[in-house]
């Protein structure tokens, strides 16, 4: 394999032009509205009946996603331990690529409130996709490129789905305001066909990831049991992990920035729309600016990390963030509400390539359980999700006021900028490059 080869980086990339269309369509803009609107009776009764349970329509949704991250969280560890003891990591993405992208067409059968069980079901499985998926897509970062590269790289992915994502989101968006210029009966059936349109794209666009990166780079040939190697790989990385200082450092940093950044991205549409009563069109508007100025922020902080290192980056954009969760508090109208999306919009970009990128850095030189190592990682992003949304809505719930839930936001944020200013990153390090029965040795420099 031909590392940094820019034919297999921009198919590695193009996966997340091909998944971001799920956390933007189906997760953030248009299944939400569509949910509520199914799910709500013309009397005004938001209880829903799932498998004889009675329950608000929105607390369903909620545990739903919360069940499916926590679900990915269990699970992943020992997949990603087989998927580098069997030298399979394409295989696993794959699979959970097509349950992911799959449950999103199944979403086109959603019809009315009698589907609630399956549009549900149907949702916990495209979040488990989408989650599932991205911990074997990150781990091919290390094998692609070298690790001066990793920041640019790793941002050129994220601009790219945050693009791609937007574009079909306006497709979308134009087919529902306008769904008699497609032939569909009412805008509900062009909403249900955006679902459908999303799993395409999904599957589609994979496609051209999984032609170009390679498969099995270490040439691994597994023996025995692979479910016993593969959880006698995951122990030799847990093992590995209690020794490597910084990386442990960055994950606690990791956990606490990104219950901030996670919540601020699921809530902000409901933000706007409880606090400033902002129209859907004015929400939908947000959540453009918010992908669109990303991608600027993605190649903007990469460029900030390579004059100044990924720990000074890093820094910088989550004081931006403790900043962003204080300027919400005082926000009382749309353009102040929009400047702050501008704002966001910029850090998102930034703090999630770089996270990315900086993790990989971290990875002991030589490893090979890339999928293994990203496995802690992703599994540290889901369950921050699932704690800084619940701490969101416990505290406007407690205190009556979602107020003050951006400041509690601010609060994670402080403790994550407080674990980033103790890492400490060597300078200097050999880099082994694996292609095929090749290792050579490439000195990179990391940063401070």
């Amino acid at each position: 394999m031909q590392i940094n080869s820019s034919k297999i980086i921009n198919g590695w990339c193009m996966y997340d032009w091909a998944n971001s269309v799920y956390s933007l369509v189906i997760t953030s803009a248009i299944f939400p509205v569509y949910y509520n609107s199914i799910t709500t009776s013309a009397s005004g009764s938001d209880m829903v009946d799932f498998f004889g349970i009675e329950v608000i329509n929105s607390v369903l949704y909620s545990y739903s996603l919360s069940f499916s991250f926590l679900f990915v969280a269990a699970i992943l560890p020992l997949l990603s331990g087989i998927a580098d003891y069997s030298g399979r990591k394409k295989f696993f993405m794959k699979c959970f690529m097509y349950t992911g992208a799959l449950s999103c067409i199944g979403l086109y059968f959603f019809t009315g409130p009698e589907d609630v069980e399956w549009a549900i079901i149907c949702s916990v499985l495209a979040s488990v996709g989408y989650s599932g998926s991205l911990v074997f897509y990150d781990a091919f970062l290390p094998e692609i490129t070298t690790e001066d590269r990793f920041d640019k790289t790793s941002a050129k992915g994220y601009a790219l789905g945050y693009i791609g994502s937007v574009i079909l989101l306006v497709v979308n968006l134009v087919m529902i305001q306008k769904f008699e210029w497609f032939g569909f009966e009412d805008k509900a059936v062009a909403t249900r066909f955006s679902f459908l349109l999303v799993g395409l794209w999904w599957i589609g666009f994979s496609q051209i990831t999984f032609a170009v990166v390679p498969d099995n780079v270490y040439n691994q040939q597994p023996k025995g049991n692979i479910f016993t190697e593969g959880y006698n790989e995951l122990q030799k990385v847990w093992s590995s992990l209690g020794k490597l200082k910084v990386m442990k450092l960055f994950l606690v940093a990791f956990f606490f920035y990104n219950m901030g950044v996670q919540t601020v991205m699921y809530m902000a549409a409901t933000f706007g729309s409880k606090e400033l009563q902002l129209a859907d069109d004015k929400l939908i508007l947000t959540v453009l600016i918010i992908q669109l100025v990303a991608v600027a922020g993605a190649y903007f902080f990469a460029y900030v990390s390579k004059l100044r290192g990924n720990k000074t980056s890093l820094l910088i954009m989550v004081f931006i963030w403790i900043l962003i969760c204080l300027g919400a508090y005082f926000v009382y109208n749309e353009y102040e509400f929009y400047v702050l999306a501008f704002v966001v919009g910029l850090v998102m970009g930034g703090i999630q390539s770089l996270s990315r990128a900086t993790y990989a850095k971290l990875i002991p030189a030589g490893s090979i359980d890339h999928a293994s190592y990203f496995s802690f990682y992703d599994v540290t992003y889901n369950i921050s999700i699932v704690l800084g949304t619940f701490a969101y809505g416990f505290i406007e719930q407690l205190t009556g006021d979602m107020r003050n839930s951006t400041l509690a936001l601010m609060l994670f944020f402080m403790v994550g900028l407080g674990f980033l200013l103790l890492i400490r990153v060597p300078l200097h390090r050999v880099i082994k490059v694996h292609t095929g029965h090749d290792v050579h040795e490439n000195y990179a420099i990391s940063q401070k």
